[in-house]
């Protein structure tokens, strides 16, 4: 079943200033946060990420009926790579280094300002390249 795509976007806006705060802040308890709504999203969908279930209650029915649509694969995809990138942030800014926690939560902050403002998704990206990679070599 296909997934409203303004969902993802209005989850990519939220990760940002999320991700925005911690990179001012140096908190490592607002990137567990995050790095807790990338897992729930990456295991159960965009739909079942925090950020999705605030859209879908509080956001969606106050927008018109959704006009364009997209397939829940690639969106989940993403969140699993930014889970990636978060983890590896946490550790850094947790143990350290702290060069290394900046370094991967600015890496996901760059992607999640890529998709809330400019409606491009690196992961899904990535995940439409392995697709047609393995689509190749199978």
């Amino acid at each position: 079943m296909d997934i409203d795509v303004r969902g993802p976007r209005f989850g990519a806006a939220v990760t940002t200033v999320v991700l925005a705060v911690v990179l001012v802040t140096g908190s490592a308890w607002l990137l567990a946060w995050q790095t807790l709504a990338f897992a729930l999203g990456a295991a159960g969908g965009v739909g079942r990420s925090p950020y999705g279930v605030l859209f879908r209650r509080v956001v969606r029915p106050r927008l018109g009926p959704p006009t364009a649509f997209e397939a829940p694969e690639p969106p989940r995809f993403a969140q699993a790579v930014g889970l990636v990138f978060v983890v590896v942030g946490l550790v850094g800014y947790a143990l350290g280094p702290q060069w290394l926690g900046l370094a991967a939560t600015g890496a996901a902050l760059a992607a999640a300002f890529l998709n809330a403002v400019f409606g491009y998704c690196l992961g899904c990206e990535m995940y439409l390249l392995v697709r047609r990679l393995t689509v190749r070599a199978g």
